[in-house]
């Protein structure tokens, strides 16, 4: 699925009624995100202070060509002991409706494209449960490398499940 199918831009406020499912429906995250519920009041707080676009961590939504709201990317910065920027955390999450279609894959690679576009972050960094093969697939077409397992890395469902970790740098060919 071509990129121009999917589209990034600031979060607005209508986006938060429908972004609340993700808090308020923890299967509407999918089997490799956390399944405990969160306050949609805090994601309408964070709106309000900074509209997600914020020095420490950010969301955009990702929007099909009419308008309609697919889900959100996101970014942090990583603390690496170099420049704050330097390092860059991303993921993406998408409605149930919205998956499988090479949708997500697009908004990665628009993510990609707009953060070594913007920032000075030389490296992007991802994790993913390892079992979520689609995920390692997407980054891999985004010309992201695998780096390792982090064993034991997150807690849900009553067990603790290892990440994948995938990275690409600035001057990786992509």
């Amino acid at each position: 699925m071509p990129e121009t199918l999917v589209r990034l831009r600031p979060i607005e406020e209508p986006d938060l009624d429908a972004l609340r499912r993700f808090d308020t429906d923890p299967s509407s995250r999918g089997p490799y995100l956390s399944s405990s519920f969160r306050s949609p009041q805090a994601r309408r707080r964070r709106w309000e202070e900074d509209g997600w676009l914020g020095a420490d961590s950010s969301q955009l939504a990702v929007t099909l060509p009419d308008g309609t709201l697919a889900g959100i990317v996101a970014w942090r910065s990583i603390p690496t002991g170099g420049p704050e920027v330097g390092c860059l955390e991303i993921g993406a999450l998408l409605f149930p409706e919205h998956r499988g279609q090479g949708r997500g894959t697009a908004a990665q690679r628009l993510l990609v494209e707009y953060l070594f576009a913007t920032t000075l972050a030389n490296r992007l960094q991802a994790i993913t449960n390892v079992e979520n093969i689609a995920e390692q697939r997407a980054l891999e077409r985004i010309a992201f490398r695998r780096e390792g397992v982090m064993r034991g890395l997150a807690f849900d469902g009553g067990r603790w499940h290892d990440g994948v970790l995938y990275a690409r740098l600035r001057d990786d060919d992509g």
